[in-house]
């Protein structure tokens, strides 16, 4: 799930790489300007901060530490950076992950 996320959003589809988030009002993301709650929310946001492909870039990511907590459970700690025209950026990620109707999906992000 997460590496269809990276390639979804190098192909500059935020939707597509939105599949990776719990579709769900109790979703919840952290970033520097704070929680964003709920699905719909997160997808407004991702595609307000990233309003084309110059400022998306090209997305890399690396899995810094994967604990599993529980059958339904991962917490995932990465680095993720943008090789992007606007100016590349990066950080660090925190993921709360479980499974959900057999899919695996995000319901916790806190990047930074």
């Amino acid at each position: 799930m997460l590496s269809a996320q990276i390639v979804q959003w190098n192909a500059g589809n935020i939707p597509g790489f939105m599949k990776g988030y719990w579709e769900n009002d109790s979703l919840i993301f952290i970033g520097k300007s704070g929680p964003t709650y709920g699905y719909q929310p997160t997808l407004e946001r991702y595609k307000k901060s990233y309003p084309d492909a110059g400022h998306m870039g090209k997305l890399t990511s690396i899995i810094v530490s994967m604990k599993k907590l529980s059958t339904d459970y991962y917490f995932v700690i990465g680095k993720w950076a943008l090789k992007r025209d606007a100016g590349d950026v990066g950080g660090s990620y925190t993921l709360l992950i479980r499974k959900i109707k057999g899919e695996w999906v995000i319901v916790c992000d806190h990047s930074s």
